[in-house]
């Protein structure tokens, strides 16, 4: 019996060292730490001129500077490859930029507005961007006088270069209708100097629609620059600025049945902005869900209703030339002169530009 209990004991003390000398479990392998959002510097800010502004934009909602030392930052849009970047323009430079949160700006595209071998004067690049519903990239290149395609080689096909046989000035910006009719604006700012008599063939600034079937529409030549053009949500209206100091304009126009426009009347005149010393012209511009106007203008970027009441503007400090919806469609993005800057909304774009 006593031997027993010794030889019980034994083991005890055996298995009590034993588990003393075990090495402890290993800790569970710690989690990543996720890594911190980038901080970008805060430029300009936001005027209100009614409080109706702050259902779209928050009061503390702040104009995010995302890079800098571009020649003429111009056409932003948004695409989706790649998880989701901005495609924006710097005309002087004729190049198509790629900027991404996390990664950065990148070349996307050069050059991008004119591809000829001759040597020439004026604002070469490419300026408004759009998508259409095919997914392809639609580019207005000053320097090559068209409205032109990027294909899937990266080529370029033409997608409208002249009117009645002359070749456009230099197309400035686009926007696509959901039946696939192209409408642009054709001032002369891609030419330079001298070049404007030498070589200009179409003696007006003209609104084309280029149809399905590749006959191209002049809409109307009443504007001497027009500029920004863009559809209301149900395209039952069509909006385009004149980015005329002295009738610095937007003006609205009712779709007809068959894509034409008509009823062209006077939208918001921004002209007494200019006279007072606003920095920009009447330009790019986007329109939310519920048709509010965010438009390229004097001071930065004009917020207006639908019924045409300004409610502030974002100002950025630049001449403010173009905008876009990004991300999920609440972050508007803007081309002010050589920055490139953001600021989060409260509204979201309408369904064409997502």
């Amino acid at each position: 019996m006593r031997r027993a209990t010794t030889a019980g004991a034994l083991l005890l003390l055996a298995t009590i060292a034993a588990c003393r000398t075990a090495a402890p479990p290993a800790p569970p392998p710690a989690t990543p730490a996720a890594a911190a959002p980038h901080v970008y510097p805060t430029v300009g800010g936001v005027e209100r001129l009614d409080p109706a502004l702050d259902a779209l934009v928050a009061p503390d909602a702040k104009v995010e500077k995302l890079a800098e030392g571009f020649a003429w930052a111009e056409g932003p849009v948004w695409t989706t490859d790649g998880g989701g970047a901005l495609l924006f323009s710097d005309v002087p430079n004729n190049v198509i930029h790629r900027w991404k949160d996390g990664e950065g700006l990148t070349d996307f595209l050069r050059p991008g507005g004119y591809t000829g071998a001759r040597p020439r004067v004026g604002n070469l690049g490419p300026n408004g961007l759009t998508y259409d519903g095919a997914g392809h990239l639609i580019i207005c290149q000053h320097g090559d006088r068209r409205i032109a395609r990027l294909e899937a080689d990266r080529t370029f096909r033409t997608v409208a270069g002249s009117f009645e046989g002359r070749r456009f000035n230099s197309p400035n910006d686009v926007v696509v209708r959901s039946n696939g009719d192209v409408y642009f604006t054709d001032p002369p700012y891609g030419f330079e100097g001298d070049e404007k008599l030498s070589v200009r063939e179409i003696p007006y600034s003209g609104v084309y629609r280029r149809k399905t079937d590749g006959t191209v529409e002049l809409l109307t030549k009443e504007l001497k620059f027009p500029n920004g053009i863009a559809f209301s949500p149900d395209e039952k209206h069509l909006y385009v600025s004149n980015s005329d100091p002295d009738r610095a304009i937007w003006m609205i126009y009712d779709v007809t049945a068959d894509g034409g426009i008509a009823n062209g009347r006077l939208f918001f005149d921004a002209t007494s902005l200019v006279k007072a010393g606003k920095k920009g012209l009447p330009d790019g511009l986007k329109i939310d869900a519920h048709g509010d106007l965010f438009a390229g203008g004097p001071g930065g970027v004009l917020v207006f209703t639908p019924a045409a009441k300004l409610l502030g503007t974002i100002v950025t400090g630049e001449p403010t030339a173009n905008c876009a919806f990004g991300d999920d469609g609440s972050v508007l993005y803007m081309t002010a002169h050589d920055k490139l800057c953001r600021i989060r909304l409260k509204t979201t774009a309408a369904a064409r530009d997502r």
